[in-house]
């Protein structure tokens, strides 16, 4: 057989797709929105590295303070920058602070001009917000006057929070911390630090298994309306093709489903790239023109659905006897075989047996094996699942008329309703194995921060210019704040420079002092010497009443030279415990009230306050914020949690849960693009049922019999395959097996309310197809 006989017998079925009549464009329609469906998820996946890639390139071309020693002199290219982020609620605000200092002073990206004192420059969605009602709150704390919007090469999303801000008061406060003196932004030298091998693991499993559903769904969409194809296709029998000829127009008839399927699936695509830009999930977002798939997955994914269709119609007609006077597909089909099915997995298996134990201390995970046996074991499941619904469907007993009607259609046709199921059944495997892996691994990358959450939940710190007690009594009025705890820290030294012994000391009042350290008696006035403390070893060798101490010391090079004040310990001093303060930390060194010191030496310390607050005012935190912002702009406010995770593990478990709501809506209209072909396909035995008497119920109970039989046994099989594939993982990763039951049972659950969603959004049109008059036929 030559190419041009092959290439004419394509070309005829794809003639056939469109001027086939209703029957043959309805197929190819349905082919072409399921297909098309799949490409656009594709294409929004292939794009999705560019996306992220194109947020972190305008991140780092917008990085400013770099927390370097090394300081900038001021010149007439220079600009001091201060961060003045905040958060409103749940999300973070970027900020800075603006000073120029000369004519050629560096602009911020998306930045035309800088805003002057009193003038703020906002991204859009920041803007947004202000001007609705519910930035009031916000409101309070930016007052200044929105001048101009930040172009969209200055913000890594549509929907990031960020401002600039005017200042004229900055160049003194350079610290190299929160203020910094800079000649440009961005960062020329990027730090690109190795991957974990774990992290890179999970990637790689994260993408392999979102996109196996994608593949399975694509590869059953190619063969929707596949038996009333077969039954026409008889009539080319007629006429005179042999079988291998049929074969081939039948696969150029899934072929312009197919290519229709592109040409759909790219409309989608910019349909969901226009939407991406408008929404938000999980706290990521990002600007139409990011969402741009490399041109060479793009011509993969361009390439490879159109030969995956003639590819699978090829090999789901080699079970299929088309003759002249019909489809022999009725007869009772040969028993499926299990062992060849059972190859795909164990192979799977074999792949990734090799990295058990690997852990992250033996260099990087072998991706090739990883992906390949990732995806042999996904790919088993298409392939142990008709096997699994015949051998039960088979031995299911009698019933109810509905249970009997489904249980004999099942028995007819096992291997659609497999197909039919076999995208979420990868999907759920996929997911539980992901939750497995990341559970386990989840302890590797959430550290406990030792705070004290119970005894204050937010943290305040004051520049040294700010007044303690006056900060204290603005927090204490503030609505929802319960205690406040203030100290003020500093170091004392037996020297003005370069002291030999030197040890903290911590200024408060007697409530807050007894927060850090176990005191029988304190009034105002009173200095204590924490004894006990194991990494204090000078303490007791400047607790000498009468003694002089220096305040702050100063050593070599320090700008504060020859300001030292000095400070003789009272004669009152007691020796006191330690104890564990709200950071978790023990304090050493001296507690002083505040009249034990002169009012010059408590102006210069800085100060932390704590705050216990009443969780049940709303918006407590940013009432605290807003608090802080009018006490000092610099003031660093910071909600406290018991635990943190890594930035790079909580990026991968976000790009999951995006990625998994995009599959998740995937399969749920992929199914009911399949539920409806099917409907359509039984039209007019539908018809003939009631035509005879059976009730709507009993129809609408065996369909939805017809669907729960299938995804049972799927949604089973899918949790022996996932709890397999994450124990192996968790193997990989020389973690210990632990079975996650509640995320188990959620992902199962997840997959059978789709279906049931599914099933009750089709039956409006199975209701609408239970009627005598379609059983008219032209």
């Amino acid at each position: 057989m030559n190419a041009r006989q092959w290439a004419a017998d394509l070309a005829m079925g794809v003639r056939f797709a469109f001027a086939g009549g209703r029957e043959g464009w309805v197929r190819a329609l349905l082919t072409a929105v399921g297909v098309g469906l799949g490409v656009a998820l594709l294409l929004l996946t292939t794009a999705l590295p560019n996306a992220l890639n194109v947020r972190h390139d305008r991140e780092a071309a917008r990085s400013d303070i770099t927390y370097t020693s090394d300081r900038i002199k001021k010149a007439d290219d220079t600009v001091v920058v201060a961060n003045v982020g905040t958060t409103f609620r749940d999300k973070d605000v970027r900020g800075r602070a603006l000073e120029p200092e000369g004519s050629r002073a560096p602009l911020p990206p998306g930045v035309a001009k800088f805003p002057g004192v009193g003038e703020m420059v906002v991204s859009p969605a920041l803007k947004k917000l202000l001007d609705s009602s519910d930035g009031k709150l916000l409101r309070e704390r930016l007052p200044e006057k929105i001048v101009a919007t930040i172009g969209e090469s200055g913000v890594i999303g549509s929907a990031e929070l960020a401002f600039y801000r005017g200042a004229d008061d900055l160049a003194a406060k350079v610290d190299g911390g929160r203020v910094e003196r800079i000649d440009h932004f961005g960062d020329p030298n990027p730090s690109s630090d190795a991957m974990d091998p774990v992290l890179l693991l999970l990637i790689l499993v994260v993408f392999v298994a979102l996109l196996m559903p994608v593949a399975v769904f694509i590869a059953a969409a190619v063969r929707f309306g596949g038996e009333r194809r077969d039954r026409r296709l008889a009539a080319l029998r007629l006429v005179g093709s042999d079988s291998r000829m049929t074969r081939r127009i039948a696969a150029g008839e899934a072929l312009a489903g197919s290519v229709l399927g592109l040409v759909l699936g790219a409309g989608f695509f910019m349909i969901g790239r226009q939407i991406a830009g408008s929404v938000e999930v999980f706290d990521v977002s990002v600007f139409p023109s990011y969402m741009n798939p490399s041109p060479a997955l793009a011509l993969l994914v361009a390439l490879a659905v159109p030969a995956a269709a003639v590819l699978v119609t090829l090999l789901a007609l080699r079970g299929v006897v088309i003759e002249p006077l019909g489809v022999v597909r009725t007869a009772k089909p040969a028993r499926r075989r299990l062992w060849w099915r059972l190859l795909l997995p164990l192979a799977g298996l074999a792949m990734l047996y090799p990295m058990i134990g690997q852990g992250r201390t033996n260099g990087d995970f072998n991706q090739y094996l990883v992906i390949g046996g990732v995806m042999l074991l996904l790919v088993g499941i298409t392939a142990l699942l008709p096997w699994i619904v015949e051998a039960v469907v088979a031995r299911l007993g009698s019933g109810g008329v509905a249970w009997q009607l489904a249980v004999r259609r099942l028995q007819l046709s096992s291997g659609s309703a497999a197909r039919m199921v076999n995208g979420i059944a990868v999907a759920v495997a996929g997911a539980i194995a992901l939750q497995m892996l990341f559970a386990g691994v989840d302890g590797d990358y959430t550290k406990d921060t030792g705070l004290d959450v119970t005894r204050a939940q937010m943290q305040v710190t004051l520049p040294s210019e700010v007044p303690t007690a006056q900060a204290a009594a603005e927090f204490r009025a503030t609505q929802g704040v319960r205690k406040v705890d203030v100290y003020s820290d500093g170091t004392l030294g037996d020297r003005r420079s370069d002291p030999t012994h030197s040890a903290a000391m911590t200024v408060g009042s007697c409530s807050a002092l007894r927060e850090v350290a176990r005191l029988s008696s304190c009034k105002d006035g009173d200095v204590f010497a924490v004894r006990g403390v194991e990494y204090d070893t000078d303490t007791p060798k400047l607790a000498k009443s009468g003694g002089t101490l220096y305040v702050d010391p100063s050593y070599e090079g320090d700008s504060t030279r020859g300001k030292e004040i000095p400070w003789r310990v009272p004669a009152g001093l007691k020796t006191v415990d330690s104890r564990k303060d709200m950071t978790g930390n023990e304090r050493g060194g001296f507690l002083v009230t505040p009249k034990a010191l002169p009012a010059a030496t408590l102006a210069g310390l800085s100060g932390q306050v704590y705050l216990s607050l009443d969780q049940s005012v709303p918006d407590v935190q940013d009432l605290v914020r807003n608090t802080a912002t009018g006490i000092n702009p610099m003031t660093d406010p910071m909600t406290w949690s018991a635990s943190e995770r890594s930035d790079k593990y909580t990026s991968i478990r976000t790009g999951l849960f995006v990625g998994a709501a995009a599959v998740l809506a995937l399969i749920g209209a992929s199914l009911l693009v399949s539920q409806l072909e099917q409907l359509r396909e039984r039209k007019k035995l539908l018809s003939a049922l009631v035509a005879f008497g059976t009730r709507r119920r009993t129809l609408s109970l065996s369909v939805l019999w017809q669907t729960a039989i299938p995804i049972t046994l799927g949604l089973v099989l899918a949790s022996a395959v996932g709890l397999t594939l994450g124990a192996v993982l968790l193997r990989m990763t020389d973690t210990k097996v632990r079975i996650d039951w509640t995320s188990v049972l959620q992902m199962t659950g997840v997959g059978a309310g789709i279906v049931l969603a599914v099933t009750l959004l089709s039956l409006p049109p199975l209701l609408r197809m239970m009627r005598p008059d379609g059983l008219r036929t032209e």
